[in-house]
């Protein structure tokens, strides 16, 4: 428990300060090209079904067979040694940094009132269409991103690395980037990806709903809104979110800056409308962009503690 508690604290430190390695590609990227590979080789004909569960298990199997023997090796070579590279690996699978330097890259013209860059530094980080936004829609953009990925990029590979160091970790990602490629409900991927968004719902479940909760409780409260009425708001408007987990980060960001997110979207020219999450309170302004990213610090730190807490209580128990 030590050597896996020693290995997440040294990915979030590398995470902190490093972030995604320079002038290397991501293994996410590698993951990416094997869905992609394996997509095109059984994404068809009959059992579309079965074949993309297949395809999932053996994405994740894989990826959780390589990252084993890396640690393996790892290990052998010496405790030191391989404690260093499992903290390496978590952290390359953390998100903290990047997102928060995207997040900027779009903060930073809006500071200037260059709203073109901001506009294709968002289209960087969201599929919506950018074009034509305003600063409320631009802002409403990237707190939307921060929000979401607090859990999918920061806290639940986090939660996964705590309980099964690197290789639950990395299994998480296979899965999170099988979601993000196949998990559509359209013609293409309706059948063959399945299953692989609903692995997905399953694994964020606990992390998103622990990642908003600790949002709520533990940032600050931008409202006069007491806590009791901002739980009961957070817990209504995350169940209209038609994703079963990213509503409840973005309806906890919501109540505690006061705020309205979610509403139109265009995709491709066609629009979009989901569900509005908060109360406007207060307009989006470019400083929520900067507050956002607060949160999703406070709320890392915060949910690593109650990692920590439950390892203590694993081991008092064991």
């Amino acid at each position: 428990m030590i050597v896996l508690v020693i290995a997440c604290i040294i990915g979030l430190v590398f995470d902190l300060a490093i972030g995604d390695p320079p002038k290397m590609p991501h293994p996410v990227r590698w993951i990416g090209k094997l869905i992609q590979s394996q997509t095109e080789l059984w994404n068809k004909g009959t059992m579309r079904k079965t074949r993309g569960m297949v395809m999932a298990l053996a994405v994740v199997g894989t990826t959780m067979f390589v990252v084993t023997a890396i640690l393996v090796v790892s290990y052998y070579v010496s405790l030191v040694f391989g404690i260093l590279v499992e903290g390496i690996l978590i952290g390359i699978g953390l998100a903290q940094r990047s997102l928060k330097e995207a997040a900027m890259a779009v903060y930073d013209p809006l500071v200037k009132g260059d709203f073109a860059e901001a506009r294709v530094k968002l289209s960087w980080i969201v599929g919506r269409d950018t074009e034509k936004l305003d600063e409320d829609d631009i802002v409403r953009g990237v707190v939307e991103t921060v929000s979401e990925n607090t859990s999918d990029g920061v806290t639940a590979p986090l939660f996964y690395a705590f309980l099964f160091g690197a290789v639950g970790l990395w299994g998480y990602k296979a899965i999170n980037t099988l979601d993000s490629m196949i998990g559509y409900k359209n013609e293409k991927y309706q059948d063959f990806g399945m299953f692989a968004a609903k692995l997905d719902d399953v694994a964020n479940f606990v992390p998103s709903r622990l990642t908003g909760l600790l949002m709520v409780l533990g940032t600050k409260n931008e409202t006069t809104m007491s806590l009791g009425k901002r739980l009961k708001r957070w817990a209504q408007d995350a169940k209209k979110h038609p994703s079963p987990n990213s509503g409840y980060l973005e309806a906890a960001t919501a109540v505690q800056l006061g705020v309205q997110l979610g509403g139109k979207n265009t995709y491709q020219g066609v629009p979009s409308y989901r569900a509005t999450m908060g109360e406007k309170l207060v307009p989006l302004t470019k400083e929520h962009i900067a507050t956002s990213v607060i949160h999703m610090r406070i709320v890392t730190l915060l949910f690593t503690l109650v990692m920590l807490a439950m390892e203590v209580l694993i081991f008092a128990i064991a």
